[in-house]
């Protein structure tokens, strides 16, 4: 009988889901509910090899979507296969460094993390409260976003604040993405017949980070406390002077919240553009001659190139420079113009490698005098799965 691991990745309205074979990542069963906790309907989305099935949730709660959701496995045959419960959990704080089996103490620890990611963890732990009382008898693990980043050293994770906020608050930069980047430099060995190499990693997609990755850790990454820093996003603004939103408030008679709400749900691609947060959007218009887009884009793209640049710092030398995320294994117009600015750097594209490799193909797409320029695929939901099934066996990672 196939084994299998049963992947939540729950948010404030939604819950993403998947059924994942640990050892080849095959999904024979995978979904979304969504509108959970709003005054409307919410919807469960049901996808399996052969159907795709929608039905209406009530109520539209995160309990009731997991009773669906076991429904639904013992309907397709599949519930006595699944040996575990992996979730993704966007802010593990200095807890954890690793994923860990949960228990009252884990979830206690992440509920509070909820100082540091008001937007997310509080979903999380509402989706481990739902999905332990659905599963009483399955092991249930979380997998941190910011675990990947823990061996940062101290000048990276800093800000130049007083120290005292550090100490006793925990204000410092975190980093996320931290399973796509571990995901992927376990594959770099593999590509690129270095034991250890020194890479910068651009998870790019509607939300964005760059990793400088030494071997199997980070040194920096872009993001900071929230997923709010660093790169231009789809609607998240990215680094901006900090004193913007004083002024704000100050100028323009704005409250604290309706500036989080600009520069988390209004600006990056969407506000620059005024089009979309959408990349494939923004490209199309672009070949149309749309000065919005092209705006947006050049900004995305220069912002990319500088970032990439400065993870470098961070390694003190470069032995590939890799793309993946939505953005980065789809979009060669974004890859081609941030490599165009790094030259300096030994970095140069082939330009039909670069327009072939799309949909799911991994390639070294540098032009034959540059350094490597990967474009590997992610695949968060298996390294979930793996990490869930190896300690629900009692394995260490």
């Amino acid at each position: 009988m196939n084994h299998y691991v049963l992947v939540l990745n729950c948010g404030s309205s939604s819950l993403k889901f998947s059924v994942v074979n640990p050892d080849n990542g095959d999904e024979p069963f995978k979904g979304i509910a969504e509108r959970l906790n709003t005054n409307e309907t919410g919807s469960l989305t049901i996808k399996t090899a052969n159907s795709k099935q929608q039905t209406d949730l009530t109520p539209s709660t995160h309990e009731q979507a997991l009773l669906e959701i076991v429904q639904a496995l013992k309907n397709q045959g599949l519930a006595e296969s699944i040996s575990a419960v992996g979730h993704r959990v966007v802010h593990g704080g200095e807890y954890f460094s690793q994923s860990v089996v949960i228990d009252d103490s884990v979830r206690d620890k992440i509920a509070d993390c909820i100082r540091l990611a008001p937007l997310h963890n509080p979903a999380h732990v509402t989706g481990i409260d739902a999905a332990r009382k659905a599963f009483p008898n399955l092991t249930q693990v979380a997998v941190f976003d910011t675990a990947f980043h823990q061996q940062m050293p101290e000048k990276a994770y800093l800000y130049a604040l007083p120290y005292e906020l550090y100490q006793r608050h925990g204000i410092r930069r975190y980093g996320f993405h931290g399973t796509s980047f571990r995901y992927i430099s376990a594959q770099l060995p593999q590509c690129l017949g270095i034991e250890k190499p020194k890479a910068v990693v651009c998870h790019l997609g509607n939300g964005g980070s760059l990793a400088a990755i030494d071997g199997d850790h980070s040194l920096d990454t872009t993001m900071g406390l929230t997923p709010l820093e660093g790169l231009v996003h789809g609607t998240r603004s990215g680094d901006i002077d900090p004193a913007i939103p004083t002024l704000l408030c100050q100028q323009n008679g704005m409250t604290p919240d309706s500036v989080s709400d600009l520069l988390w749900k209004q600006s990056g691609l969407l506000g620059l553009s005024g089009i979309s947060n959408d990349c494939r959007t923004l490209e199309e218009a672009l070949e149309q001659g749309n000065e919005a887009a092209q705006r947006a884009m050049h900004v995305y793209c220069y912002r990319l190139a500088k970032l990439i640049a400065a993870q470098v710092v961070a390694l003190g030398g470069l032995d590939a420079l890799v793309f993946t995320g939505g953005i980065g294994e789809n979009s060669s117009y974004v890859r081609s113009q941030a490599v165009k600015a790094l030259g300096f750097l030994g970095l140069h594209i082939d330009a039909s490698k670069n327009d072939a490799t799309i949909r799911g193909k991994q390639e070294n797409i540098a032009s034959a005098e540059s350094l490597p320029i990967w474009v590997i695929p992610t695949n968060e939901e298996w390294l979930i799965a793996h990490d869930a099934h190896q300690l629900a066996q009692g394995k260490t990672l």
